[in-house]
């Protein structure tokens, strides 16, 4: 089963959050072959941009910040070019009126198939009563694969 993870849940692998332990759940499940973990290309730049910030707010220093990198390519999910999914995220983002960046893991899910998982409560509410494969981190991991 593809399941696609956007920035708001690989961001809780890499640093404590709420629900982190949710977004872990994930990682274990990608780990026992019972899902298959996938994104977008802009996965990479959304969490180098995640850590960026954290060290502008001094919340994390240059180490931390690499080694949060070093993580982050170590369990990176499987990517995918977002040259194939621009068009459909962008008639997506018009019709909804939400921001591309988002609208390219809903084209990811959609164009596969596969289940989309975030953490980001604007983005499931904008797009959950039309989508159904798209799940609430917390939605998610009370209903296992």
């Amino acid at each position: 089963m593809n399941l696609v993870v956007d920035s708001s849940v690989v961001a809780k692998w890499l640093f404590a959050e709420p629900d982190s332990d949710r977004a872990d759940t994930l990682l274990r499940a990608a780990d026992a072959e019972r899902v298959k973990l996938v994104s977008p290309d802009i996965l990479t730049a959304e969490i180098a941009d995640g850590i960026w910030k954290r060290v502008r707010r001094r919340d994390l220093d240059r180490q931390g910040a690499l080694e949060a990198g070093d993580y982050f390519e170590s369990i990176c999910p499987l990517l995918y070019p977002i040259r194939d999914l621009w068009g459909p995220a962008m008639r997506l983002a018009i019709t909804y009126g939400h921001p591309v960046y988002d609208c390219l893991y809903l084209a990811l899910a959609e164009g596969l198939p596969g289940d989309l998982v975030t953490a980001d409560q604007r983005f499931y509410q904008a797009f959950a009563r039309d989508f159904p494969h798209l799940s609430l981190l917390r939605g998610w991991t009370e209903r296992r694969p």
